[in-house]
């Protein structure tokens, strides 16, 4: 798991290539794009929505944290394309925190301001995907770095597990 470690922070930022079998690339990133899908899948949704803020989605996420950590959320802004280059379809999210007014923080839980996600999808040239996701938040808090770091280090493959399992069951259940 190749990362780069920013100084300013002291957290990581992430760098994951990997590969999901038997999970083609569009399943994937219908899987991955489907927020409501995502809400039985992943256990550690609270709140996922999108809602639309002066002409422009807006997705709102709350995450749950283990006690006696307080609960994290996330506004963001998120867009998918499916590309072709050089003949290669690749199916490309862009996410990033942004602030909306109309969308406060919540009492008790803690905004994570920094966020940035870029994943990328392709074709392993068999019957899965090739991925390569690079991602840092900064959940704020009281949190020490090392337990971040160390979370985000087996909390990856922990989820890239859930996705190819999610891969599986999305047909039953559209």
């Amino acid at each position: 798991l190749p990362f780069l470690f920013p100084q300013s922070s002291g957290l990581y930022e992430y760098k994951i290539f990997g590969g999901l079998a038997d999970c083609p690339p569009k399943l994937c990133a219908d899987v991955y794009m489907d927020l409501d899908f995502r809400k039985q899948w992943d256990q550690y949704v609270k709140e996922l929505y999108k809602k639309t803020y002066d002409g422009e989605e807006v997705i709102y996420w709350e995450v749950q944290y283990p006690f006696p950590l307080s609960n994290r959320d996330y506004v963001y802004i998120r867009e998918c394309r499916e590309m072709d280059v050089d003949g290669r379809k690749i199916w490309v999210v862009l996410a990033q925190s942004v602030s909306v007014p109309q969308c406060p923080e919540k009492p008790g839980i803690i905004r994570v301001k920094s966020y940035k996600q870029s994943l990328a999808i392709e074709s392993d040239g068999k019957t899965g995907s090739k991925v390569y996701m690079y991602y840092f938040d900064n959940p704020g808090g009281m949190i020490p770095s090392w337990l971040v770091n160390w979370a985000a280090k087996s909390g990856v493959p922990a989820f890239l597990k859930d996705m190819q399992k999610a891969c599986r069951n999305y047909s039953k259940s559209t």
